[in-house]
């Protein structure tokens, strides 16, 4: 009997021990559960006018180019210019060997005369007009000719502008390259390739900014003179001629330039950077919303536009009003319910 009363009171011990173990809700690991939860802070977003600027870069050209040369070899009598020298549309730049041209211009008087004195005979009854058909035919021919070994003796320069190379000297035979490169630097201008969602928005004549890293405290104005009609299908983009004045011929074709353009105002979310999360291995974006009804976040991919001081235009995946993660993003994952942080 008092073997089984001290066996009885060993299970009832060992009973209340075990009930005393449990957890019951509200204590111990259920509170603990709840203090797991990740503490982020929120910010509510909303959409603003935002300026649509578009950023590109380029190399500075000149407006026109024109190579000095001859249709035929010959030999290069003067340069009257040297690389460097600014010229002017007409100037005579290069003289070349004019042994031939005496010549053409004594046979081209000599069928000149020859010809008046058959309109001459024809106007008196004493020729005949097939007589002064053949000697005009004649004369058309060496006036052509002479024309064009004095278009290929004295070469002038088309454009006004800049001698940018020289390849030969006097004496030199004439070959496949030109004598001379002349380019024309007032004005230059740049070329750039637009997105083809901007396509409407760009028009001929509108202003533009342009720098230079040589003068990285200087901006140029320019303007849109030439818009190309077509898209390129594997860029998705247009291309854009832009000329800048150069009035004091500051820039020069080789420069590298980044050329600014300003297609007005859209009303986009704005988000500090802080709320924007890089996925490793990839290019995407991504933002957590905060969702107070359940209070998980969600992680939705965005597309950025500018990038504004310490804030990024949104064009996508976050809505006007939403409330986003911008601190506690590392613990997070999607759907996941958090914590706000105290204010």
């Amino acid at each position: 009997m008092r073997l089984h009363n001290i066996i009885t009171s060993i299970l009832i011990a060992a009973a209340l021990t075990a009930c005393s173990g449990k957890e019951t809700p509200g204590n111990g690991q259920g509170n603990k559960n709840e203090e797991q939860l990740p503490t982020v802070e929120v910010l509510e977003v909303r959409s603003t006018s935002v300026p649509q600027i578009g950023e590109y870069t380029a190399t500075v050209e000149a407006f026109k180019t024109n190579n000095i040369s001859t249709s035929t070899p010959n030999r290069i009598k003067q340069i009257l210019v040297d690389v460097g020298a600014h010229v002017a549309a007409g100037q005579k730049v290069v003289v070349l060997d004019d042994v031939n041209i005496e010549q053409l211009k004594v046979r081209l008087d000599n069928t000149e005369r020859d010809y008046d004195r058959a309109v001459e005979l024809l106007n008196i009854g004493g020729g005949t007009r097939q007589a002064v058909d053949q000697l005009k035919t004649e004369l058309d021919a060496a006036r052509r000719q002479y024309a064009n070994m004095v278009e290929n003796t004295i070469l002038t320069s088309p454009i006004a502008g800049v001698v940018t190379a020289r390849n030969y000297d006097p004496g030199d035979m004439t070959g496949q390259l030109p004598i001379l490169t002349i380019e024309q630097v007032q004005p230059v201008k740049v070329i750039v390739n637009v997105s083809e969602s901007e396509f409407s928005k760009v028009h001929n004549g509108m202003e533009v900014d342009v720098t230079t890293d040589v003068y990285p405290d200087r901006s140029f104005k320019g303007k849109v003179y030439l818009i190309h009609p077509t898209i390129d299908a594997a860029t998705r983009t247009f291309t854009v001629e832009i000329t800048l004045p150069n009035t004091d011929s500051d820039i020069v074709p080789g420069m590298f330039a980044r050329v600014t353009i300003s297609f007005g105002e859209a009303d986009h979310v704005v988000v500090p950077d802080r709320a924007v999360v890089k996925q490793p291995g990839s290019g995407n974006k991504y933002v957590y919303v905060y969702h107070p009804d359940d209070r998980t976040v969600s992680y939705n991919l965005v597309q950025l536009g500018r990038r504004i001081d310490n804030s990024y235009e949104v064009l996508s995946g976050v809505d006007n009003g939403a409330q986003v993660v911008i601190a506690g993003q590392s613990r997070l994952t999607n759907g996941a319910k958090v914590e706000l942080a105290e204010k």
